[in-house]
C-alpha cells in the first residue's frame, strides 16, 4: 500500500464530492450517500471528515451566495483538489490490485 491510506467513509465522501462536483455542500452530499448507499450519514460525522480531508488536502471549500432559503446563510461548497484526485486513484488502483488478485475459485467461479 501507498503511504496515504483512506477509510472508507473518507474515500465515500471524496467519491460523492467528485460526483456532485460543483454541487457538493454538506446537506447534498448527505443525501447522494443516503440514496445510492442506502445508509444513514449524520450531518456531525461528515463535518467531521470534511474538514480531515480538507486539512489533509484532499478537498478544498468556498461559501456560496447567501440565500433566503437558508436564512441568508451560506452554503459551504466542496471540490476535490488535484492532490485529492491523486490519491481516490491511487487508491482505486490499490482496490482494483487486490480485487484481481482474488482467484475466481475463492469468489465460487
Amino acid at each position: 500500500m501507498g503511504k496515504h491510506h483512506l477509510g472508507e467513509f473518507e474515500e465515500i465522501v471524496m467519491l460523492t464530492v467528485a460526483i456532485l462536483h460543483d454541487n457538493a455542500y454538506g446537506n447534498a452530499i448527505i443525501k447522494e450517500m443516503e440514496s445510492r448507499l442506502n445508509r444513514n450519514v449524520s450531518i456531525g460525522s461528515l463535518q467531521t471528515v470534511l474538514r480531515r480531508l480538507e486539512k489533509k488536502g484532499y478537498l478544498a471549500s468556498e461559501f456560496g451566495e447567501a440565500t433566503k432559503e437558508r436564512g441568508g446563510k451560506r452554503k459551504r461548497f466542496f471540490t476535490l483538489t488535484k492532490y485529492g484526485q491523486k490519491i481516490l486513484e491511487e487508491t482505486k488502483n490499490q482496490r482494483l490490485s487486490l480485487w484481481n488478485a482474488i482467484p475466481k475459485i475463492a469468489l465460487g467461479k
